[in-house]
């Protein structure tokens, strides 16, 4: 006959404490791996006609020189990036030669 394993109170609720540590540390990074990877915006997109978002701030009516979405306040992708993501536009990323006519000045 086997003994049966005994297990105290204060060693399941220290297991049970770091499994849900790391569980939530895990949660944390897949969250920030999937948000940073969002689909680029579709310059057809109605959100993207809105406010008249083009690809090429070069090709924009309206926008004045200089002015690209890498150098807007809203633009949250990294600098040297060729896209990243943008406030306007959650869950989507879009080209940091772009433009819109949400673009604002960094400060």
């Amino acid at each position: 006959m086997s003994d049966p394993v005994i297990i105290s109170r204060r060693h399941a609720l220290r297991s049970l404490g770091g499994g849900i540590t790391f569980t939530s540390l895990a949660a944390c990074a897949l969250h920030d791996a999937f948000a940073s990877e969002g689909v680029l915006l579709n310059p057809a997109d109605a959100a993207a006609k809105a406010v008249q978002y083009v690809e090429d701030a070069k090709r924009a009516k309206g926008a004045a020189s200089g002015s690209t979405c890498a150098n807007c306040a809203l633009y949250l992708g990294g600098a040297g990036t060729a896209q990243g993501p943008c406030q306007i536009f959650p869950g989507k990323q879009v080209k940091a030669a772009g433009w819109c006519s949400s673009w604002a000045p960094q400060m």
